[in-house]
């Protein structure tokens, strides 16, 4: 018996629950207090005009959930009106916002989704954090499981919430989360087995600073037991420092197998590529585990991820299992993924690339299958550095189209790394202020995005690509990186 829920049902019943952010996470934990017994009020910066809040005020009223409502401008007046038990932030609210401290003085508590999630769940959870590399981590981590025969639940930022699942799990089961920055700010409640993946400068826009961005990435283990297990990239410097804060067993993973053994000790378990085999050691003790060619998704980064997931699962699953994930694992959505072959030009999505780091990564996994062709980006900029951008792009793309509010930034950084190489560059011009969700807007983002296919199928020849790596976030014309991948991948479908 799972005791900790037991108690949390006994204290939520009858209580009043302030929720702010009625988000992909937050409709499953209004819909789950509300079956508790608990008085839910719903705060949120939309207004009942916005198409998307209004289609979720008639899903929760076709539902028959009936909660309180406090949205639109002034949403977060309503917290002063009532003594709220428990208060329950979106993740993208800051702990010392103003409205939220009033309450904390006032007695209520201040948590989060994720934070009561780990909190009640009885399984053994596997978090994976970092600045790039996440979703596909925690996707191979959990296949593995899987493949070694647990009952697996994969959730967190990656997209589905498990707080209204964790009744149906025991201590049997495994959990593998993806944690963004954002849930990890303010966390205290450690994962079992944590791996950071990489740290790079990322989310500026909301953290203070670098190194809260830091920090915030090593709440996933700082208050771990020794019983705990953090897996680091020892390849990543900032990473690799991250071990003088553990407190559970250290393990390191590197592509490079003299990062991946510089710390020197036979007490550190340490997963590496020698030669074209990824090898796990421990104690002196090596395993391979498979060849590197064998991994069916292409990229240096993705061979970090396999390792850093052998790191995180050996022990639970056997070398054959791990090796099979790595033969027939085809990737996740909107990561170089193929959509269709048109008139001999393949066309690519990969959404995910949301900051320039990431689209480096991509880059430079299609030159190394010596990939050409066109590229459509641009995105929302999160005050990233952009060095690097230019010189990977061009190794692959020498058409760029640039459809985002971070064009100008993508044509610096081109224009300083060029060193002679030839190019072209085609905007496409995007109003600011139009956003999909906004229906008189709409049919502008979907124009826009059609021209920029438009002009890259007329640019493309046979046997190249067209790729959508996006160096930039989605939240300047777009509800997430998916939806906008989605978009992508719908609208080329439809060329004829």
């Amino acid at each position: 018996m799972n005791y900790r829920l037991q108690d949390f049902k006994n204290y939520i019943r009858g209580r009043k629950a302030a929720v702010i952010g009625v988000g992909i996470s937050n409709r499953p934990l209004i819909r789950w207090l509300c079956g508790l017994g608990c008085n839910v009020t719903a705060f949120d910066k939309l207004s009942g005009d916005d198409p998307v809040m209004s289609e979720t005020i008639k899903e929760f009223e076709r539902e028959n959930i009936c909660i309180n409502w406090s949205i639109g401008d002034n949403y977060l007046d309503g917290l002063a009106k009532e003594d709220y038990d428990i208060v329950f932030k979106t993740p993208k609210m800051r702990f010392e916002t103003e409205a939220l401290q009033a309450c904390k003085t006032g007695g209520s508590i201040l948590t989060t989704e994720m934070e009561l999630f780990m909190s009640l769940c009885p399984a053994e959870i596997f978090a994976v954090t970092g600045s790039d590399g996440k979703t596909t981590t925690s996707t191979l981590t959990s296949e593995i499981l899987r493949k070694a025969g647990y009952r697996v639940y994969l959730g967190g930022n990656i997209g589905t919430p498990l707080l209204d699942k964790v009744e149906d799990m025991t201590s049997e089961d495994k959990v593998v989360l993806e944690l963004s920055s954002f849930q990890l700010l303010g966390m205290h409640t450690p994962a079992d087995v944590a791996i950071v993946t990489n740290v790079t400068p990322n989310h500026l826009d909301f953290h203070k600073d670098y190194e809260e961005y830091i920090r915030a990435k090593m709440n996933v283990f700082i208050n771990q037991s020794a019983c705990g297990r953090v897996i680091l990239n020892s390849g990543c410097d900032i990473t690799y420092d991250m071990r003088k804060e553990a407190r559970g067993r250290v393990m390191f993973f590197s592509s490079d197998r003299e990062s991946a053994l510089r710390d020197g000790s036979s007490l550190c378990p340490h997963a590496y590529l020698d030669g074209t085999e990824l090898v796990y050691e421990d104690a002196g003790s090596r395993t391979v585990i498979c060849d590197k060619n064998d991994i069916f998704i292409p990229g240096n980064h993705n061979v970090e991820n396999f390792l850093a997931a052998i790191a995180a699962t050996i022990g639970y699953a056997d070398a054959e299992d791990i090796a099979y994930v790595a033969k027939n694992f085809k990737g996740v959505p909107h990561r170089i993924e193929l959509i269709r072959e048109l008139d001999g030009v393949r066309w690519y999505n990969s959404s995910i690339d949301t900051s320039p780091n990431r689209s480096m990564n991509t880059m430079n996994a299609l030159a190394d299958r010596d990939e050409h062709g066109v590229l459509i980006c641009g995105g929302a900029d999160k005050k990233c550095i952009y060095t690097g951008l230019g010189d990977a792009i061009l190794k692959v793309c020498d058409r760029i189209v640039i459809y985002g509010s971070n064009g100008d930034l993508i044509e610096d950084i081109l224009a300083e790394e060029a060193c002679g190489r030839k190019y072209s560059v085609y905007r496409i011009k995007d109003n600011p202020g139009d956003v999909y969700e906004f229906p008189q807007t709409r049919d502008n983002v979907i124009n826009a995005f059609n021209e920029a296919i438009g002009k890259a199928r007329e640019l493309a020849r046979p046997e190249e690509i067209v790729i959508m790596s996006s160096v930039g976030t989605s939240y300047d014309h777009f509800r997430h990186f998916e939806h906008r991948g989605d978009m992508f991948r719908e609208l080329v479908n439809d060329l004829k």
